[in-house]
């Protein structure tokens, strides 16, 4: 599932409200770390986003590590971990089911530092940069008499 493939209009109100009260609660487990895992032990795990299928039984998280780290190590981790994290996150976030869980590295933040990386390009820089206004000569000045 790409950050993209949404449907034509886009994910319901339901979805956003469902998928950040899944998002808060996936932070929740996360942050309180009751895992068996050594790789999520000490991991310090961002979760950018949650987005819920429209039937809100599929859930996909994206995540990042902080700095950027083993970021693949953790997506495979939590993978590990999927069915504890269900049942914590039932627990939490009153749904009829809990949705099935799937974890994604979040690129945006890569794809956002290389898009400013190009922006402070000086070749670039100068293509975007407003236009200056052309100066107006300035009253002559006399030179004094000594």
């Amino acid at each position: 599932m790409n950050r993209n493939d949404d449907h034509p209009e886009g994910p319901s109100q339901r979805q956003l409200r469902v998928g950040e009260a899944l998002r808060r609660a996936l932070t929740e487990v996360l942050t309180e770390g009751h895992f068996r895992d050594p790789d999520l032990q000490d991991a310090l795990i961002t979760v950018s986003e949650v987005r819920a299928t429209p039937d809100l039984k599929h859930a996909t998280a994206f995540v990042t590590t902080l700095g950027g780290a083993g970021v693949d190590t953790a997506v495979a981790a939590l993978g590990r971990a999927r069915a504890y994290i269900r049942g914590e996150i039932a627990k939490r976030v009153n749904l009829r089911g809990a949705p099935e869980w799937h974890f994604r590295a979040d690129t945006a933040f890569d794809y956002a530092s290389k898009i400013d990386r190009a922006f402070r390009d000086p070749k670039v820089a100068m293509d975007v940069a407003p236009p200056k206004p052309p100066s107006k000569p300035g009253p002559k000045r006399r030179a004094k008499k000594k």
